[in-house]
């Protein structure tokens, strides 16, 4: 597709340049709803994403276009606000609105997305509001350093009222080709570790079943994190290893047992997982992944028939070291780590086996990791 061309389909032809911005997918390997309670998390940029290619104009008005939803918003810059009804086009938007909550002046301008991130769950609104926020800094010259882009896309998803971590964003801006992102989501320390999986690969399936945090439990289950850590009296429950929880659990019942549980024994299995990538143990790293999956599913109960079908699937072919939803939960993606030789038999038999179970196809990719947002000369 000629973005270019469509970009002028869309808003016409002008001497003002366009320029093209990209921001990369993410699959979070391991550390799933610990990035809100300040733990640590193994994320991976992608090499799908999101395109924006956006134009200065002359006056106050921003138009925000897709290639992926046939529609166009429009307004002026200064009624720039929340509107149910705009849809996808609340995240760059919001985006929008923090830069100039910050106290920069813009101009009007044209903006055209277009994404080919196949399934929720790979965090598509992020890969949105950096490349909104990246296409702004740059070509209007406002001097955010990455790390700051990144606090203001958290925000923008916050403004579509999603009280999210910032693993998301963080991957998303700080991608490297060949590598993971070990992050401590609390005071962001982050180190690259070379995401060497040897002859597997990253298979991306989507159960196709769609959902949307903000209507989903995604918030109730952060109020329930943050109550067990009031109650254990620690400012977040990643503070807590393994062996604390077991000596203070007794003061948790319920559900928000089953939440603490997860979370304190997540944050664990991300630094079991950086140990077995740097010894090169994929079995190990496998099991890991299986291990979130069935926290994930029994003691944060974020998963759903779907998610738990594609997983079971896929860790019953041979040529699987391990398979995990990845995301928020609810519907959306899983990941699975397939023998590379493997990999057209992994994907017909999972499909099928899928399909007859749950009564629609899949969708399995695969993927590699890539470089974080940027522009596209």
């Amino acid at each position: 597709m000629d973005l270019k061309a469509v970009f002028i389909e869309n808003f016409g032809d002008s001497n003002e340049e366009i320029r093209v911005f990209h921001a990369p997918a993410r699959a979070n390997i391991i550390g799933e709803h610990t990035d809100y309670n300040g733990g640590y998390v193994l994320p991976c940029a992608l090499t799908i994403g999101t395109y924006a290619l956006i134009r200065k104009r002359a006056d106050n008005i921003a138009r925000f276009a897709s290639t992926n939803i046939n529609t166009v918003v429009q307004l002026p810059l200064n009624e720039i606000s929340y509107d149910p009804q705009h849809d996808w086009a609340n995240y760059p938007k919001g985006v929008v609105h923090f830069i100039q909550k910050d106290g920069h002046q813009l101009c009007g301008f044209d903006v055209l997305f277009s994404g080919n991130i196949s399934g929720a769950g790979l965090s598509s609104s992020a890969s949105l509001e950096l490349a909104m926020a990246v296409a702004l800094n740059i070509t209007f010259s406002m001097g955010y350093d990455m790390i700051s882009l990144i606090k203001l896309a958290q925000r923008a998803e916050q403004f579509c009222g999603v009280n999210c971590g910032i693993m998301d964003q963080f991957a998303i801006g700080m991608g490297k080709k060949g590598m993971a992102i070990h992050l401590h989501c609390d005071s962001l320390q982050y180190k690259y570790v070379p995401l060497s999986l040897d002859d597997y690969k990253i298979v991306i399936m989507d159960t196709n079943k769609k959902r949307k945090l903000s209507d989903s439990k995604y918030n109730e289950r952060r109020a329930e994190c943050e109550q067990a850590a009031k109650i254990l009296n620690v400012e977040n429950l990643s503070k807590l290893t393994p062996q604390d929880f077991a000596s203070h659990q007794n003061k948790l019942e319920g559900n928000i047992l089953m939440r603490a549980r997860h979370v304190i024994h997540e944050n664990h299995r991300v630094s079991q997982a950086e140990d077995a990538l740097k010894a090169g143990d994929i079995s190990k790293l496998g099991e890991l992944l299986i291990a979130s999956h069935v926290s994930l599913r029994d003691d944060y109960e974020v998963s759903c028939v779907e998610l738990d079908t594609i997983v079971e699937q896929a860790i019953k072919h041979t040529c699987c070291a391990g398979a995990r939803m990845t995301g928020a939960g609810f519907g959306g993606c899983a990941i699975a780590l397939v023998k590379g030789a493997a990999l057209p038999d992994f994907i017909d038999s999972v499909s099928h086996a899928y399909t007859d179970i749950i009564g629609y196809t899949p969708g399995m990719y695969v993927q590699e990791s890539g470089d974080g947002a940027r522009e596209i000369i």
